[in-house]
């Protein structure tokens, strides 16, 4: 008698996650960022999230990945916050970074566009010399065609 196949899980969603500093502090030096940035990718690993790209600046930052089928949004979020905000605060490594922004932004991309969010990510520092983050965020919720209030983006 044939085995039968066992059941599989397939998904692929590309997200980009956005989130800033409290209050858009701009406490997170550029040249500790990169130690950061590996912290955060061996979240993900653990996840069993792949990271396709991180990046960001004194105020923010983005984050190109494809979620593991077991791990909701909102708790990768959680705990990439959380454990970071740990991280910092321990090691030091961003004097006056208090903690993360409440919220966060989370956009779905087709695979097809993976290379040009890899890239957006990828060139923040230079994208942020002409664009304010508050002005990159009003810019992502309008393509994704998301509904907000000004007001909740101080």
């Amino acid at each position: 008698m044939p085995k039968k196949a066992s059941v599989s899980t397939y998904t692929q969603i590309l997200y980009q996650i956005v989130f800033s500093t409290k209050d858009r502090e701009k406490t997170l030096l550029e040249e500790n960022r990169e130690e950061l940035f590996r912290f955060v990718w061996g979240i993900l690993k653990n996840k069993n999230c792949t990271l396709y790209q991180i990046n960001g600046v004194a105020d923010h930052i983005h984050i190109a990945t494809h979620l593991h089928p077991t791990i909701s949004l909102s708790s990768l979020v959680k705990d990439v916050k959380v454990s970071s905000s740990l991280w910092i605060k321990e090691n030091h490594v961003f004097p006056g970074c208090n903690s993360w922004q409440e919220g966060y932004g989370g956009f779905t991309y087709s695979i097809k566009e993976k290379e040009a969010l890899v890239g957006y990510v990828k060139n923040q520092p230079e994208h942020h010399r002409v664009k304010s983050y508050r002005e990159e965020l009003i810019e992502l919720l309008i393509e994704h065609g998301i509904e907000f209030d000004e007001k909740y983006l101080l």
